[in-house]
């Protein structure tokens, strides 16, 4: 076994999404790793980790284009450790349904397979257990450390699904029940780690199992035959709890998280007027992670225009928030396409976002480009078009990082009417709340340039469009709602869970923990949001989760990073 402290550690990066966080969490553990820039960077590695983020044909395709697939085979084969992480696990096997004709590595038995939508939201993403599926026989120093007592980031459409047929009894460490369905969350043969949840993304329970694959020799004892059959592998996915920072630049020039008062993010005249300052972006963000919020969102709310994208200060916050903060980052704003004030440098959306994945992010929030790509597939199924032309932001982010790593962020506002002819083609619906002049109904229309601009499209068209176009996620929030503390627009909230099968985050109106478990228990959304009753520490996450797992909601317990 090679000394921890002494060994050649080395990242295998096809080009996926964030691998930043991964590097930060290596050296978080006191490590450093290298990455692999050619085939002969194989014969100079000690151990290898394998992240992947995004779709399994492209990483095959990436690996192959890059002379990486036999290399990284003849590595596994020499008896060297290697850790595979998310679609760096998936490429293990024999291949995918995501791309039936790229075959994958064929390492492992078995085929990954597509998540049955019909039965629970797709992606399956959040916080889940590992549970083991076999008590090992012998000595288990040398094990992966993962407990089952604790939860794993999770973030993909596509698993293999867990069975006790075949050779999964000899390499399958742990198993997640996900829905109805139970998949492989981690395989460990010989030399071979993987799993299929982010460790970097997973707090003190993640950087533990990365710490256990470097610091060990990872050679596995015999495992016993008794394999738990799926259906002994318990449902344990969590609601996830989200501190969301609206991030802008105040009058001199400074970054600082703000929070409006629907929509309005300046104090009042008597007050100075001064945009409202509730914090450092990084500081608040830190604070957040160590009180136990499962994602933090960056959004950002001011242009920049005059600078060039490369110097965008959002970056920066990324980078730095990446170091020290171990769960999933969302940045929002100004993924779109981008020209340079000077006119030379021009940088399509799918290239922003890739910029923000190497910083640090783990998804993108596109915002007023998503009503934009929404009007503009309605018109082409008008015209009888196709409506998929590969042209928007949401469509070549998803083939290329993946759907997961796409959120559009909806900022919508009621519109009410007498009856349900007045709102012409939109979708209405009868609400317990009457307007201003007793009407019965309303629809809610979609909004773009921060909430300035309606836009002739309702959320229900705004959300079937995006989840067809390649969306894995809606960031619901609500105008109407923003900075009251009345809790959640439920009527909206289920109305938009019961038009997508994507997951859902509730936004705008919490002040109070009862509010949280109100709209969990109402619509079934899969993840809560609140930005300034955490800021001002109103109500702190820690009492929002214990609420929650008060009321038989099932959370990520709070734990903090003094382990780590």
């Amino acid at each position: 076994m090679v000394a921890a402290a002494k060994q050649k550690l080395y990242l295998l990066d096809y080009g996926a999404g964030n691998v930043r966080s991964l590097l930060n969490a290596v050296e978080r553990l006191g490590y450093t790793i290298e990455y692999i820039a050619t085939a002969d960077d194989f014969d100079k590695a000690d151990k290898i980790i394998f992240p992947g983020v995004g779709a399994f044909g492209y990483a095959m395709k990436a690996l192959q284009n890059k002379g990486f697939a036999e290399p990284l085979k003849a590595f596994v084969a020499s008896g060297r450790p290697l850790m595979g992480i998310c679609v760096g696990m998936q490429v293990l096997f024999e291949g995918s349904d995501e791309s039936p004709s790229d075959p994958g590595l064929g390492l492992f038995e078995g085929r990954v397979r597509l998540f049955d939508s019909k039965t629970k939201t797709v992606p399956h993403m959040g916080w889940n257990s590992a549970q083991m599926v076999h008590e090992e026989r012998g000595s288990t120093v040398n094990a992966p450390d993962l407990d089952e007592e604790r939860r794993y980031y999770f973030v993909h459409s596509y698993g293999v699904p867990y069975t006790t047929a075949g050779k999964q009894s000899e390499f399958v460490y742990t198993a997640t029940r996900y829905g109805d369905e139970t998949i492989v969350s981690s395989i460990w043969q010989g030399n071979v780690f993987a799993t299929q949840f982010h460790p970097e993304k997973s707090g003190t329970a993640g950087l533990a199992a990365l710490r256990s694959f470097i610091e060990s020799d990872l050679v596995r004892p015999t495992a016993s035959k008794e394999i738990k059959a799926p259906a002994d592998i318990r449902k344990e996915f969590t609601t996830r709890v989200i501190a969301c920072l609206d991030v802008r630049a105040n009058d001199t020039g400074d970054l600082v998280v703000t929070k409006g008062d629907q929509y309005d993010v300046r104090e009042s005249v008597d007050k100075g007027g001064d945009v409202r300052n509730l914090g450092k972006p990084v500081d608040l963000a830190k604070r957040y992670f160590d009180e136990g919020a499962d994602e933090i969102a960056f959004l950002n709310i001011t242009s920049f225009r005059n600078l060039p994208f490369k110097d965008m200060p959002m970056l920066e916050v990324l980078r730095q928030a990446s170091r020290c903060i171990f769960v999933p980052l969302t940045i929002g704003g100004g993924v779109r396409d981008v020209v340079d004030p000077d006119g030379e440098q021009v940088w399509p959306a799918v290239q922003v976002a890739g910029e923000y994945f190497r910083s640090g992010a783990d998804k993108v929030s596109i915002g007023s480009d998503a009503v934009y790509a929404a009007e503009r597939y309605w018109q082409r199924v008008s015209e009888g078009c196709e409506p998929l032309d590969g042209t928007t932001a949401i469509e070549q982010i998803a083939e290329r990082y993946g759907n997961q790593a796409v959120v559009i962020s909806v900022d919508p506002r009621r519109i009410y009417v007498r009856s349900p002819d007045d709102a012409k083609s939109h979708h209405v619906i009868k609400t317990a709340f009457p307007g201003p002049s007793g009407e019965q109904y309303c629809w809610y229309q979609c909004t773009v340039k921060g909430g300035r601009e309606g836009r002739d499209i309702d959320v229900r068209q705004l959300v079937t469009a995006c989840a067809a176009l390649g969306a894995g996620e809606v960031l619901l929030n609500c105008m109407d709602k923003d900075g009251t503390n009345s809790g959640y627009d439920i009527e909206l909230i289920t109305d938009t869970k019961a038009a997508v099968s994507i997951p859902v985050i509730a936004s705008s109106g919490a002040g109070k923990p009862e509010h949280f478990s109100e709209v969990v228990d109402k619509t079934g959304v899969e993840a809560v949001l609140a930005a300034g009753i955490f800021h001002r520490r109103e109500v702190p996450i820690e009492a929002v989760k214990n609420h929650l797992s008060q009321h038989g909601i099932a959370i990520r317990p709070v734990r903090q990073m003094d382990s780590a």
